[in-house]
């Protein structure tokens, strides 16, 4: 087997394409990270101790099917080099507020629609952990994604959307645990039962919560949280240690690299962009070569075409 190549060694973009030169080399690092041991396993069966052919593609003694070190992976029938996969997973784990897909192809020369197409099976590598829990003292708050009414034509204007009014826009909530992590997801609605029912799947149970005024969070349980409330319609944004600062800065974030990177964002896709935008976040302290360490490990999961269609 050849010599083992840890990730740590991929701190820049120019040590990346300078080691992986052609797809041989791409492929040969897959084998070393996605069977590590030397035990191939069938991604159809399941069979461990598949052996190898001389074409360096595998053979399952129990289902007799071949494979390639690309099945089951994010790589899996492209036609793009994986020289270009690499070096676009390398650029979108790099940019602080992301890289649109025209940005993205003119970087590793392919039309505008592959890297859409590499964009968005990259940000299915970015679903969030749904075992995920956050404790101590925790920021909840919603943003509202869509309706640039002031943009419009008064003709074209939709009246009554300012606030929390659902008429153009899509509501994510958000919750922030401080310095930690944050989790993020879209909602059909911003009631106080969705809310909360979200509170309690990932906040841990005799945190504090903060939030602002919102009625929505008027049901939450004293006996499971406490709750400390700032009052914005008042105009008070701090009281003491309660605040809704954290997670406000991620909303500051999450708006900036939608509006000023990629302009727009449908609400059928907008979890893929807020997963990735939550990942960003929540590495925002790891060096490159650690980030890009990680999308490359989610890489080796199963990721089809229609995973990237379907309405998230």
């Amino acid at each position: 087997m050849e010599q083992y190549i840890g990730l740590d060694k991929f701190d820049s973009l120019i040590s990346l394409v300078t080691y992986f030169k052609d797809n041989a080399t791409c492929k040969g690092f897959l084998v070393q990270h996605r069977w590590s041991d030397g035990d191939y396993i069938c991604p159809y069966c399941g069979q461990h101790h598949c052996y190898r052919r001389g074409d360096g593609k595998f053979r399952c003694p129990n289902c007799l099917k071949n494979f390639s070190v690309l099945v089951g992976t994010v790589f899996e029938n492209t036609k793009i080099s994986l020289v270009k996969w690499f070096m676009a997973m390398y650029l979108i784990s790099s940019h602080k507020k992301g890289i649109s897909s025209h940005q993205l192809s003119r970087d590793i020369d392919v039309t505008q629609k592959s890297a859409w197409y590499i964009l968005h099976k990259v940000r299915t590598l970015f679903s969030q952990d749904s075992e995920l829990e956050l404790k101590e003292e925790v920021e909840c708050d919603e943003a509202y994604i869509g309706g640039q009414e002031k943009y419009k034509h008064a003709s074209k204007k939709t009246e009554g959307t300012q606030g929390r009014s659902l008429k153009t826009k899509t509501p994510v909530f958000g919750m922030a645990e401080r310095n930690g992590n944050v989790v993020a997801k879209k909602t059909k609605n911003v009631q106080g039962k969705t809310l909360i029912g979200l509170i309690n799947q990932f906040v841990k149970e005799g945190s504090r919560i903060f939030t602002d005024e919102y009625i929505g969070y008027n049901t939450l349980v004293e006996s499971e949280y406490t709750h400390s409330v700032v009052n914005h319609g008042a105009k008070q944004y701090v009281d003491g240690d309660a605040h809704t600062n954290t997670i406000e800065g991620f909303w500051s974030q999450l708006k900036r690299s939608i509006f000023g990177i990629y302009h727009f964002v449908s609400a059928k896709y907008l979890q893929r962009y807020v997963d990735e935008a939550v990942f960003r976040y929540n590495t925002c302290k790891q060096q490159e070569s650690d980030r890009f360490k990680t999308m490359f490990l989610k890489s080796i999961g199963i990721v089809t075409y229609e995973d990237v269609l379907k309405v998230a």
